[in-house]
């Protein structure tokens, strides 16, 4: 099992991997599989501010892990919003405690101190969304801070969103200025 940073030449295989998370689960919100060129940039737009993780097992990729903006105001660069997929055949073998602790380890490195999940949620689990996301971002840590009702609509059923929260970083007076991933992306953990 080793991890790595995502390429441009990943888009393919790392689409194939959140397209089930389109087309049979309500824990992406977005409708439509993106094409691989609007995936390639995702992950190019991506790598300028943020690091973008892959995990492989036997030169296979089993999963992603990357952050994004939280918000866009400069008093919140301090924060992130972090999103994980793994292979529908690998689910719970640990490839996604290993994405989120070398994610968590390069977004230290750029002085990030609270990452967030924004993610789907249902107090009734069915066909197209357990709690398994909450499940398991409490077990990385994370605290429930807040819920959106019925906010979200796929399959003809309307979803809440949570957020998550987690510390990875001490909240000093005078922080230390946030660090674009683009100055560490040569750096490998």
């Amino acid at each position: 099992m080793k991890t790595r940073l995502a390429a441009p030449q990943d888009a393919e295989v790392l689409l194939e991997i959140y397209r089930p998370y389109v087309e049979k689960t309500a824990i992406t919100f977005e409708y439509e599989v993106p094409t691989v060129e609007e995936f390639r940039e995702r992950i190019q737009e991506t790598l300028k501010k943020y690091p973008y993780v892959v995990l492989e097992n036997e030169n296979q990729i089993c999963g992603y892990a990357y952050a994004s903006t939280f918000k866009g105001r400069a008093a919140y660069d301090w924060c992130v919003e972090t999103s994980i997929y793994i292979r529908e055949d690998v689910r719970g073998e640990g490839y996604g405690r290993r994405l989120y602790e070398v994610l968590e380890q390069y977004l230290s490195l750029q002085n990030v101190k609270n990452v967030n999940a924004c993610i789907a949620y249902t107090e009734v689990e069915d066909a197209h969304l357990t709690k398994g996301s909450v499940r398991f971002h409490e077990k990385m840590g994370y605290q429930m801070v807040g819920q959106f009702h019925q906010c979200g609509y796929k399959y003809e059923h309307w979803y809440d969103m949570v957020w998550m929260e987690k510390m990875i970083g001490e909240h000093e007076a005078h922080p230390g200025a946030w660090i674009p991933f683009s100055q560490l992306k040569n750096m490998e953990l």
